[in-house]
């Protein structure tokens, strides 16, 4: 069993999602006792106020869950128009909806793949704001910015570079150490 129960949670719905890649590095490189779950974010529906009013649908019930049964989250965000992705922010404010939401106090890293140079710094960036709102616990250092990572990971989306590995190990275990401390 392990000690941190850390859910992944990414913002990008496609099947060969370079951040959900990156976010399965991360958990194969966790030192041990340490565990990673996936969170799937396909089956939540478009935030309306209307679908809420009628109560959770399904699959944000199970998200809500989810985040409340980690002891930590661990966010891998893509960066569309300088910003995070719909999918990710949706899927944030579904789970935000009163009553309790899961989020506060919750220890929470990040990481991010792009293509170009910036390695998703400015939805990182964004994201971590919404995180001080909801009253999340963001790591600090270190930080994770995965650029040109189609060159890391082979055919299959599998981690091919041992630098970007440690880093991403070295990240589940500052995590771990974060959720530990502020718990």
């Amino acid at each position: 069993m392990a000690d941190t129960k850390i859910l992944g949670i990414c913002g990008s719905l496609r099947k060969a999602s370079l951040n959900m890649a990156a976010l399965r590095a991360a958990g194969a490189n966790a030192p041990d006792g340490i565990s990673l779950d996936i969170a799937n974010l396909s089956g939540i529906p478009v935030y309306n106020e209307e679908i809420y009013a009628d109560g959770f649908p399904p699959a944000v019930d199970t998200f809500r869950a989810q985040i409340q049964a980690a002891d930590a989250l661990l966010f891998a965000t893509p960066e569309y128009n300088y910003s995070i992705p719909g999918p990710l922010k949706n899927a944030i404010d579904w789970a935000s909806r009163p009553p309790e939401h899961p989020f506060t106090g919750k220890a929470v890293g990040m990481l991010g793949c792009s293509a170009g140079t910036s390695g998703t710094m400015r939805a990182q960036y964004h994201l971590r704001q919404v995180m001080v709102f909801l009253d999340m616990r963001p790591l600090n250092k270190p930080e994770v910015f995965i650029p040109a990572a189609s060159k890391l990971f082979d055919d299959n989306g599998n981690l091919a570079d041992d630098a970007t590995a440690a880093r991403l190990g070295d990240l589940m275990a500052a995590l771990a150490a974060w959720s530990k401390q502020i718990s």
